[in-house]
C-alpha cells in the first residue's frame, strides 16, 4: 500500500466554503444554453392592428402579439446566449481538490491498486478489481489512473456507476459524490505533481 501525501489526503477542512465555490463552479461550467424564447417580433402572427386607434374605449394596442397577450411574445425572456461559467482561480481548485480528497480519505473511501490493467478490454476485467477491493455493484466509483486509453474505455463504459479519469482531471463533483475512490499507485505522483507541484496543467 503506498503511503499518501498528507498535504493532499491529510488536510484539516475546518470549513466547506471553497468546496461549496468550486462544487458551484463545476456544475455552472457544464450548464449549457439551449433554452430560448420568441420575442413579439419572432412570434407568428399579430400583423394587423386588432383595433383602431381611438373612439373604441379601449387600451392602445398595435399587435395581438404583445407580451401582455395571451399568445404573445416574452419580454426579457431567455435568448440561448447566457453564459452561466463562474471562474475560480487555479490555486483555488486544486485547494478544493485537495479538501476533497482529504475528507474522502478521512472517510475510509479512498483505495489505492497497484496497476489497473485492461489487456483484453473486458468488462469482467473491471468487475474483478472491484470485487477484489470489496466494492458493492451500488457504490459510484471513481477511478484514477495515469493513462486512460481505448481499452481501459472498453472495460469501464458498460458500468453505469463507474467513471473514469486522469489525476489532472479531478474535480470537487466526481470527489464529493463517489462513494468509493480507486487510485492507482502510478497516478500519486501526478496528483503530487498536479496539486503541489509547480507544473503547469
Amino acid at each position: 500500500m503506498a503511503d499518501l501525501n498528507q498535504e493532499i489526503f491529510g488536510l484539516d477542512v475546518k470549513n466547506h466554503e471553497l468546496l461549496k465555490t468550486a462544487y458551484d463552479a463545476y456544475l455552472a461550467n457544464s450548464r449549457s444554453s439551449h433554452a430560448k424564447t420568441l420575442k413579439r417580433g419572432e412570434v407568428r402572427g399579430g400583423g394587423k392592428k386588432p383595433w383602431k386607434q381611438k373612439g373604441t374605449g379601449r387600451a392602445r394596442f398595435g399587435s395581438t402579439r404583445n407580451p401582455i397577450w395571451r399568445h404573445g411574445g416574452v419580454a426579457f425572456g431567455r435568448t440561448g446566449e447566457e453564459n452561466f461559467t463562474k471562474k475560480i482561480s487555479k490555486n483555488s481548485k486544486r485547494l478544493a481538490v485537495r479538501q476533497a480528497l482529504s475528507l474522502q480519505n478521512e472517510d475510509g473511501a479512498i483505495a489505492i491498486i497497484s496497476t489497473f490493467a485492461c489487456p483484453a478490454g473486458k468488462t469482467k476485467e473491471t468487475v474483478k478489481m472491484l470485487k477484489d477491493n470489496k466494492i458493492n455493484n451500488d457504490e459510484r466509483v471513481l477511478l484514477v489512473v495515469s493513462e486512460k486509453d481505448e481499452l481501459v474505455n472498453r472495460a469501464t463504459n458498460n458500468i453505469n456507476n463507474v467513471k473514469v479519469v486522469r489525476p489532472t482531471y479531478l474535480n470537487v463533483f466526481d470527489i464529493l459524490n463517489a462513494d468509493k475512490i480507486v487510485i492507482t499507485e502510478k497516478s500519486l505522483p501526478l496528483i503530487e505533481a498536479w496539486l503541489i507541484g509547480k507544473e503547469e496543467a
